[in-house]
């Protein structure tokens, strides 16, 4: 049934639980239910779902409101004591059935009072869900060990608490047309760009969706347009002290109701290549590791078109670097190797993925030592080519973002292919492919590859190198902040 969404509610009690008890299925579904009281010679309805309110206090407003019968003589004005009697710091008044229905399905009461048509919906919320806990692909050594929950109120709790600034604001919207999904748009009202808020807030009032059934991952599809490009448009992070020092410099966060992952935006790619733990060292030491990961990160995607390029064209190796090449040939071409053993880190990835934590460990074993060992034995790979898949998926699970190791690994298989194709060119046309696809990929109109094109000395050097907080004075231009100068 698809209710009319301008319907008021009926000053008839009668009316409003005769439709209320359609639209919510109650006696249908065990969990929607109401409970009738009698105040004062007045009834009253009281509505809720069950398994997403705290009972304690769903009782606590039932035994003030019928107290009330005890105390109180027949008032001229029934409506306005109940709502004096509502012991909670949040109550609203809703007048469209709609409206009631929807505060219902999130977690509130609804009490109808017979002979008028504005009802008030009272927050009992408590949502079933797990306390914070560090993320387990965000740990750091030495920091904060709470994170995000699938809990939005917990996670705007979260942030506050980090940053106890009176202009930090979280827009509440409601997203899908079944799901009404709560979405949140956190930033900073001085700082944030304008024209960025804006843009955002009007893609989610345009959505026009069912449901958001995995919550931040098909809010991410309708804000930016991804199409066909495998790079990451949006950071995620589980972190707070991530999420609030994003908001510290201009950036615009959205958080999803039953999702743990907030969404950043605008980014670009070198957003996805840091991590908090660098901040949490020195900054020589941040840097050192800074730097460790981008070696780690440039040998994911190249190194196997380099090795396969010197194996195919010995003679571009000096004389001291000829053992780079494999010291016996397979059964099998050299090309066909790489990508079956790149394909099969990515098996393995997967499996391990759907794989109990109890028996990944011996899952792996069987891998490195029957699978590796024995296709080795037999012929099926070189041993160079174990050497060097391994170290290039070393190279992408050291990639802080998960969703960039992955394009990473997309965009390393078509340069392994190109440069088995075509040599010293295809290598040289499929790294100038990437840099310009890079360069040419905006995410909410922002540059992905800034500050590299467009070039920004300043910007640069802070991403090259882990600079101490107190000369971070600047905030960073490419999100265009209100007040550019920290303070």
């Amino acid at each position: 049934m698809k209710p009319d969404k301008e319907r008021k509610l009926s000053k008839s009690l009668k009316d409003n639980r005769k439709f209320l008890k359609e639209l919510l299925g109650i006696d249908v579904s065990f969990d929607a239910e109401f409970r009738t009281l009698n105040i004062l010679g007045t009834e009253i309805d009281i509505y809720f779902v069950n398994g997403l309110n705290d009972k304690d206090h769903i009782n606590i407003v039932m035994k003030e409101l019928l107290e009330l019968n005890d105390v109180e003589s027949k008032p001229k004005n029934i409506h306005e004591l109940i709502e004096n009697r509502l012991v909670n710091n949040q109550v609203e008044k809703v007048d469209v059935t709609y409206d009631a229905v929807t505060e219902i399905l999130s977690g509130l009461i609804v009490v109808i009072v017979d002979g008028y048509a504005e009802a008030f919906a009272v927050d009992t919320r408590s949502y079933p869900g797990r306390p914070p806990s560090e993320p387990d692909t965000e740990k750091v050594v030495r920091g904060s060990r709470d994170g995000y929950t699938e809990n939005i109120i917990v996670n705007t709790g979260l942030t506050r608490r980090r940053v106890r600034d009176d202009n930090l604001r979280f827009e509440m919207l409601r997203i899908g047309a079944r799901s009404r999904t709560d979405v949140a748009i956190a930033y900073i009202d001085d700082v944030a760009d304008p024209g960025l808020v804006d843009e955002i807030r009007s893609s989610l009032k345009k959505l026009d969706v069912d449901g958001l059934s995995m919550a931040e991952k098909s809010l991410e599809e309708f804000v930016v347009n991804q199409k066909g490009n495998p790079f990451p448009l949006v950071r995620f992070t589980e972190r707070p002290d991530v999420a609030s020092a994003h908001l510290f410099e201009g950036h615009v966060l959205i958080m999803v109701d039953t999702s743990p992952s907030v969404i950043i935006t605008p980014t670009t790619f070198f957003h996805h290549v840091q991590h908090a733990e660098e901040f949490r060292q020195s900054p020589v030491v941040g840097t050192f590791v800074r730097w460790v990961r981008f070696f780690a990160i440039f040998f994911s995607i190249f190194l196997l078109p380099l090795w396969l390029l010197f194996v195919m064209n010995p003679e571009l190796l000096p004389p001291n670097l000829a053992y780079i090449g494999p010291n016996e040939e397979g059964n099998i071409p050299l090309l066909v190797q790489v990508l079956l053993a790149d394909v099969g880190v990515e098996f393995l990835r997967i499996a391990a993925i759907h794989t109990p934590t109890a028996v990944s460990t011996a899952m792996g074993l069987i891998a490195a030592i029957l699978i590796g060992e024995i296709a080795i034995q037999v012929g099926l790979f070189t041993p160079e080519i174990i050497l060097y898949v391994a170290i290039s998926a070393m190279g992408a699970y050291a990639t802080p973002s998960y969703e960039l190791s992955v394009a990473n690994k997309i965009a390393r298989l078509l340069l392994v292919v190109i440069t088995a194709w075509l040599g010293v060119i295809g290598l040289v046309v499929g790294f100038t492919l990437y840099i310009l696809l890079l360069t040419r990929t905006l995410s909410l109109n922002t540059p992905y590859f800034w500050p590299v094109i467009p070039f920004n000395a300043k910007a640069l050097y802070h991403i090259l190198f882990r600079v101490p907080v107190p000369l971070h004075k600047v905030r960073p231009s490419i999100v265009h902040p209100q007040d550019e100068k920290r303070r």
